[in-house]
């Protein structure tokens, strides 16, 4: 009995071993550019926080024009498809593209040129736009119309209902006339995330992404795909804990943490034991993560129901094994 015993121990290590060394491949590269490189965020101020924006005008808007000086001249007239604007006293004005402040030097110069107004306070208002709304695409999703100036950006999420628990902190802000885009981190610390309400201009595009998803994969009592909050961050154990632990053959020592950035993917075995009693860090989960529990099959099949199996193993071995 005692050399029956010894051999379904060693019938584990066998096919222990061969699990252990299984490569687990993931899928083959499919692109040369990265497909989820991080965010890189926008620091500068000047560009988070413009002293001074002017919004481009387009074919459509409404614009009122007046002289400071010359009380009795003033117009309203929309620009045209073309993107001209009809002037009384001088020929229509190409405006489209142009912001605010450079359309009044423009009529200031056109004014001076044919003698009409010299060193003319030129005032224009844009009083009804065709772009006047902020739009939200991705995981939130909507429309802020009316938008005069600027509003906030918590304002501008709050409007359509805030964030979803599956959207992701980084906040993208697509701007006409910016070859880049803005990227913000709105974080979960009130006192970070206040200088992450960041002002927002009609015409702008807010882009909201989804946070990523981990997931257990083998020898856990749940299986499958789960999401990463915003809230705090996730550990390895918190994972563990949410998958209900593990299987009895799952191979605590063994786990592969797989973990894509890009194109590049690497592939790092965690003592999970040693993790659960604290004698190694509990590494921090990142989006896409895999967290794969390679099993013990022998400790599998009796699990299974498979014991019969396993012993018949072990008398296989036992009668190779010389005495």
């Amino acid at each position: 009995m005692k050399r029956l015993l010894h051999c379904i121990l060693l019938a584990g290590a066998v096919l222990g071993t061969a699990s252990a060394h299984a490569q687990f491949n993931g899928p083959a590269d499919t692109a040369a550019d990265p497909v989820n490189s991080p965010h890189v965020l926008t620091t500068d101020p000047a560009i988070l926080y413009p002293a001074r924006h002017d919004n481009p005008m387009h074919s459509g808007d409404m614009v009122h024009v007046s002289i400071y000086t010359v009380g009795d001249y003033g117009f309203t007239g929309r620009v045209s498809e073309e993107g001209f604007l009809s002037v009384p006293l001088i020929d229509p004005v190409q405006v489209e593209g142009l912001t605010i402040r450079e359309v009044q030097t423009l009529l200031a110069q056109r004014f001076e040129a044919a003698q009409i107004f010299h060193n003319a306070p030129v005032q224009i208002e844009v009083t009804e736009s065709v772009r006047s709304q902020i739009t939200l695409m991705g995981d939130v999703r909507g429309q802020v119309s009316g938008v005069a100036g600027s509003r906030r950006l918590f304002d501008v999420l709050a409007s359509v209902g805030g964030l979803q628990p599956t959207t992701s902190h980084v906040i993208t802000i697509d701007r006409p006339g910016m070859a880049q885009s803005i990227n913000v981190d709105l974080g979960t610390d009130p006192e970070h995330s206040k200088f992450a309400n960041v002002p927002v201009f009609p015409g702008d595009t807010i882009m909201t992404g989804r946070i990523g998803s981990y997931y257990l994969v083998g020898a856990w009592k749940t299986q499958g795909a789960f999401p990463i909050q915003n809230t705090a961050p996730l550990t390895l154990l918190q994972a563990y804990t949410i998958g209900n632990g593990k299987f009895l053959e799952g191979k605590a020592n063994e786990l592969h943490l797989i973990r894509t950035v890009g194109t590049t993917r690497t592939l790092t075995i965690v003592k999970m034991d040693k993790v659960l009693k604290g004698q190694e860090p509990d590494p921090v989960l990142q989006g896409d993560d895999i967290l794969y529990l390679p099993s013990n099959k022998v400790l599998a099949a009796i699990r299974g129901g498979g014991v019969n199996t396993a012993i018949g193993l072990a008398l296989t071995l036992a009668y190779a094994i010389p005495r």
